[in-house]
């Protein structure tokens, strides 16, 4: 007995412009989420956020001897 071939649709998905809920898991407990990776994480936070830190304080300390130039 052989096999007849039989042809198969394919199925598509599409995402309808109607639909509110695309990613509802996305936004769902984020602090809780940035929490978690940060201390599983945490020399790679230091060592990412310790330069900003320093340089924006460093800015703010020298903006303020500039504005403060002329007193003296």
């Amino acid at each position: 007995m052989g096999k007849i071939p039989v042809k198969m649709r394919a199925v598509v998905y599409g995402l309808s412009p109607f639909q509110q809920k695309v990613m509802p898991g996305l936004w769902k407990d984020l602090p809780g989420k940035i929490q978690h990776k940060v201390s599983d994480n945490w020399t790679s936070t230091i060592l990412l956020l310790g330069p900003l830190v320093g340089t924006y304080s460093y800015v703010q300390h020298y903006q303020e001897k500039e504005k403060l130039a002329h007193r003296y």
